[in-house]
């Protein structure tokens, strides 16, 4: 071992000659995961709202048994940032992350909407004047970005409402459903994380801070609540002392 050789690199280049696949992961809507090793690609997804937590993992674990390895076996991990809802988005990025870490490898981030964009510019169905993908932002929102017809960014992401959304461009994306927009034939329907792990290397790389775009829908209180009401006493009046007659 040379110095500048660390026992991870040495590691990782082991995982990444014995095994060549990558991992990708997106929690940015739904809990999204897949594999991809050259042609192969394997795509898994649960559309529980809320089981963000407890079901990515065991779904990594699925789709490494159906490419026959270990999860200690991927060589790389791309992870969907988003933007999406604090907390959904939060899990994926922090197993993406100590996942990578676990494997002395660094996670790749990616804006999720432009896993979107890719897939439906990589289908040919993509409108040659260009488009917007939106996911659900809740509150009636969406978060959006508007690519050229080849699937590059050219503006966003962005949070609103679909009312502000410029006019007369095709839209496509999650979002579509959530907040009753018609969506451009051949749109994505759904976030493919196959896809994902498959081309992270043409999407670019957006920093691992999720993208989240506003504040949690729970905050925490500022103020301080009473949690008893004070109870007030009434006194009885005090009547003067009547004058000595005497």
């Amino acid at each position: 071992m040379t110095p500048s050789q660390t026992r991870s690199d040495l590691a990782r280049a082991d995982r990444i000659a014995g095994s060549g696949w990558t991992l990708g992961v997106d929690t940015s809507t739904a809990v999204c995961v897949g594999l991809a090793r050259g042609d192969e690609v394997i795509s898994l997804r649960d559309d529980n709202p809320r089981a963000h937590a407890e079901r990515l993992m065991p779904l990594v674990e699925q789709v490494c048994r159906q490419a026959g390895i270990a999860v200690g076996e991927i060589s790389e991990i791309a992870v969907g940032v988003g933007p999406g809802p604090y907390t959904g988005l939060r899990v994926g990025v922090v197993t993406g992350r100590v996942l990578a870490h676990l494997g002395g490898t660094e996670p790749h981030p990616v804006c999720s909407l432009d896993v979107l964009a890719r897939q439906w510019a990589d289908s040919g169905t993509a409108p040659a004047e260009g488009f917007i993908v939106a996911t659900d932002a809740r509150r009636h929102e969406l978060y959006w970005a508007r690519y050229d017809a080849a699937g590059d960014r050219l503006d966003g992401p962005q949070v609103g409402k679909p009312e502000t959304l410029p006019d007369g461009v095709p839209v496509g994306g999650p979002g579509c459903a959530a907040r009753g927009l018609v969506p451009a034939q051949g749109a994505p329907e759904t976030l493919d994380a196959g896809l994902l792990a498959a081309c992270w290397r043409r999407l670019p790389d957006v920093g691992i801070e999720p993208l989240y775009l506003r504040d949690p829908d729970a905050t925490a209180p500022t103020t301080r609540k009473a949690t008893l009401t004070p109870t007030r006493l009434t006194l009885p009046a005090v009547r003067p002392a009547a004058a000595d007659p005497r």
